[in-house]
């Protein structure tokens, strides 16, 4: 596995791969200018040979690289997004129609990383975590990777109107990603399993557990959409989407810790961990 992470140092922040610093001038959109082909030859080029020190991680994406999400990829997430809604249907016609939701999530220094608090909307009652694989791709529109992704919904300001949805997606502390990029060809990756805790005063109150296999669409299929009429020269990250879904009941609270996981092909488990704050 190709691991690349962001590490807090005390001159700033610094890329590390696994688990070394990289050389400091080192920078990801510079990477992902590349072909796919070139990435994973270049890195192995690059010396690395200082172990990271403990004083955390950052979001594995630069200041000025843009997320985007996709929605209603599972039929779980379609049905979750009709019951809260009182104008359902839009849901179903974007899950059986030909062009996939997509929408702008957030820009890289609004993101937040493993260890480094989500947030819950103070004027919103209805709050969710939503667990997704999230895709990197280089400026070309090619898939090199993926990193875990909590994209935090305000489910009653979105069930209101679907003109909401910036609202109930994008604000302070909505995005979590981490805890690194796993450099790897989608086909390595498309058979993981996504899975997601909510613990609330050391009790798990919540989990649950999908497969990317159960998505409606395919990677490249999202990617093209994407793609179709926006450059992105520093690449890109993009949110595939959930289908673990916490019932209607269901709302996070301040100091509540969410933790999203998967198990790599080769047998690492991966966890991003973020702790609720208002």
């Amino acid at each position: 596995m190709i691991f690349l992470s962001l590490h807090e140092t005390l001159t700033g922040p610094r890329w590390a791969l696994q688990g070394s610093y990289l050389p400091e001038g080192f920078n990801l959109a510079l990477l992902l200018t590349m072909p796919r082909a070139s990435i994973s030859a270049v890195l192995a080029a690059l010396p690395h040979d200082e172990e990271t020190d403990d004083l955390g991680l950052l979001p594995p994406i630069e200041a000025d690289q843009e997320v985007w999400a996709a929605g209603v990829t599972y039929l779980r997430s379609r049905d979750a997004r009709k019951l809260e809604s009182s104008v359902g249907d839009v849901y179903q016609m974007v899950y059986d129609a030909d062009r996939p939701e997509l929408f702008f999530k957030s820009v890289g220094w609004r993101c937040v990383g493993d260890g480094i608090p989500v947030r819950i909307r103070a004027d919103s009652k209805w709050n969710v975590p939503e667990a997704e694989l999230v895709l990197v791709m280089n400026k070309l529109g090619e898939i090199v990777g993926f990193t875990l992704g909590n994209d935090m919904s305000s489910r009653d300001i979105e069930g209101r109107n679907p003109l909401y949805l910036p609202q109930a997606k994008i604000y302070n502390g909505s995005c979590a990603l981490g805890p690194g990029i796993v450099i790897a060809s989608p086909d390595e990756f498309r058979n993981l399993p996504i899975r997601i805790e909510i613990e609330r005063a050391g009790e798990i109150v919540f989990k649950g557990e999908t497969a990317i296999t159960q998505m409606k669409r395919r990677f490249e299929e999202l990617v093209e959409y994407l793609f179709r009429e926006t450059e992105f020269p520093e690449g890109a990250f993009l949110m595939t989407g959930t289908g673990v879904v916490p019932p209607e009941s269901f709302t996070l609270q301040v100091d509540d810790i969410v933790r999203i996981s998967t198990t790599t092909s080769d047998g690492q488990v991966l966890t991003l961990e973020n702790e609720v704050s208002d």
